[in-house]
């Protein structure tokens, strides 16, 4: 019963935090929201206890995100930003490690070398889960973005598998940099091959097995959906390769799979709101978890070190603060010159001016808030070596941990609205390919109800002919509209938008008396709740359809 009343408890608190930030007066960032509702929760006086299992934490809620953000992940732009992407997902995580783990080691000597690279290990992936939360979707550029999304997917297999090793350093004393770098390269592939396999699968299994239709239910297949990241994932740990870039691969092949293909109109909107959902509740169960944990970790922290001593508080707040500033500065000299080496290549085509920004490279650096993962990872450590002495320094690295992950989601909330006020965003960059593609599928409608027409109406006599030509006009009449909205020449653009519009509010209108009505018929018994729910999500799905395509347009 304690554990159904947690968990309820923390659904509460993840819906709870949804409506504060829509009713705040000003923008509050979401995941810091929830942080705090976790905090709340861990209040003496109502003393929510979670015990955090880094490893059941990383197998319930890492792989569904991962598999959600791979599958929104457009493949041409993360093929396009490849190696900004695994420079820093692979080079500056390498990069983390050897540079913050000796610095860690140098200001906080009582943290052994190898839990001081573990620690580096664990601080090297981002988060932009936390990151979207904080800026919205839209407001950093859609390439800077990109970049960040992509690296935040790949950076969090190569920073775990990265403290795996320093963990096995710790408790052996040994390790071997060309071990370590084999072991990677089959560990990482392994688990891409696992997650597309498992995904391919599904996809396979979707189309030709479940025979999924119009007709049919398509709630099992969408639940089967959800057992992907979870599949991959625990499939590539059993194989001993990585179940989170398993994750990310599944979600990447749904991305082009059969099932995004051919799946029915009804498969694929279940499936979208679904999705929506899940992420919604993981990510805020995520954060208002870590918010439970911080409490306890850094109050009991300070409290042990000012009872051990006066000012070591401060000391603790000063590693913290140190370490941060490392990640920032490696990360800032890291981007730059990988901008400077990109701008380079740039110049030697003719592309004139291609030198780094320091507000972009400035962006990114803020950008690289620390999550999840990184509580999880840090969390992991063992609490002793193999010969059953203490781990030297486990405390303070998980004070440090906590630390950055709060200081750094600090830092974006405050810097990042200040680095993108008065930026320039330019224009949409797929506003023209949006066009192009309108077009073409209107154009390719108009021909497919014209083929259609003519097979319809062999066989009809001069009425139904006639009829059948009346209803094609209707139905092409559409498309034509669509088309004019579209033209090069902006006056009849203009009034075909205006008239697209007029009617678009009419269609709302009359769509929301639909519902109106619908629901007085059954309020005096003239119709059941089944003949309601079935009228019901008629005008749903035609309003969301009307509702998306105008949102579109804007």
């Amino acid at each position: 019963m304690d554990i159904v009343f947690t968990v309820l408890i923390l659904l509460l608190a993840v819906a709870a935090s949804g409506i504060v930030v829509r009713l705040a007066p000003f923008r509050l960032p979401l995941p810091l929201v929830q942080i705090v509702f976790g905090a709340l929760l861990a209040w003496p006086r109502l003393s929510l206890h979670v015990t955090f299992d880094p490893e059941l934490f990383m197998m319930l809620f890492i792989p569904p995100l991962l598999f959600a953000d791979g599958w929104r992940m457009p493949k041409r732009e993360f093929f396009m930003q490849r190696r900004a992407i695994l420079m820093l997902a692979l080079g500056l995580v390498f990069m983390t490690v050897v540079a913050v783990g000796y610095f860690v080691h140098a200001i906080v000597p009582s943290i052994s070398l190898p839990v001081a690279f573990a620690l580096a290990a664990v601080l090297s992936p981002t988060d932009a889960v936390a990151l979207s939360g904080i800026v919205g979707r839209n407001r950093l550029p859609d390439h800077l973005m990109h970049i960040l999304e992509g690296e935040a997917l790949m950076n969090d297999a190569s920073g775990l598998v990265a403290l795996k090793f320093a963990i096995a350093a710790a408790l052996t004393g040994v390790f071997s940099l060309r071990d370590a770098s084999v072991s990677f390269v089959i560990i990482a592939l392994g688990g891409l091959a696992t997650g597309a396999a498992v995904a391919w699968l599904f996809s396979y299994a979707s189309t030709r097995i479940l025979n999924l239709t119009e007709e049919g239910d398509p709630a099992p297949g969408v639940v089967m959906t959800l057992l992907i990241p979870f599949a991959a994932y625990l499939f590539a740990e059993h194989f001993g390769f990585s179940g989170i870039l398993a994750a990310v691969a599944g979600g990447m092949t749904m991305n082009s799979s059969a099932f995004t293909r051919t799946s029915p109109a009804s498969a694929r909107v279940r499936a979208s709101v679904t999705w929506t959902m899940i992420e919604f509740i993981f990510n805020g169960m995520v954060f208002i978890l870590l918010g439970l944990q911080f409490p306890h970790i850094i109050g009991s922290a300070l409290l042990d070190a000012h009872a051990e001593a006066s000012g070591s508080e401060l000391r603790l707040i000063f590693y913290v603060a140190a370490v941060l500033l490392a990640l920032y500065a490696l990360r800032f000299v890291w981007v730059w010159l990988l901008r400077w080496f990109s701008s380079r290549g740039a110049a030697k085509h003719g592309v004139a001016n291609a030198v780094p920004g320091l507000r972009t490279v400035s962006l990114t650096t803020i950008a690289g808030v620390r999550g999840a993962v990184t509580l999880a990872g840090v969390l992991s450590l063992p609490v002793a070596l193999s010969n059953g002495q203490p781990l030297p320094g486990r405390d303070t690295a998980i004070f440090i941990a906590s630390g950055v992950i709060l200081a750094s989601l600090v830092v974006a909330v405050i810097g990042l609205p200040l680095l993108m006020n008065g930026a320039r965003r330019r224009a949409d960059p797929h506003a023209a390919e949006e066009r192009a593609a309108r077009i073409q599928a209107a154009q390719s409608a108009i021909r497919a109800i014209d083929d259609y027409q003519q097979r319809a109406t062999a066989d009809l006599d001069e009425a139904d002919s006639a009829r059948a030509a009346e209803v094609m006009a209707r139905v092409m009449g559409i498309y034509r509209r669509r088309l004019a909205t579209l033209d090069d020449d902006k006056e009849p653009a203009a009034n075909a938008r205006r008239s697209e519009m007029l009617e678009f509010q009419m269609k709302l209108a009359a769509m929301r008396a639909e519902r109106a009505a619908l629901l007085d018929l059954r309020g005096q018994q003239f119709i059941n709740d089944d003949t309601l729910n079935k009228l019901m999500r008629e005008v749903d799905l035609a309003e969301t359809a009307l509702l998306t395509r105008g949102m579109g347009k804007k």
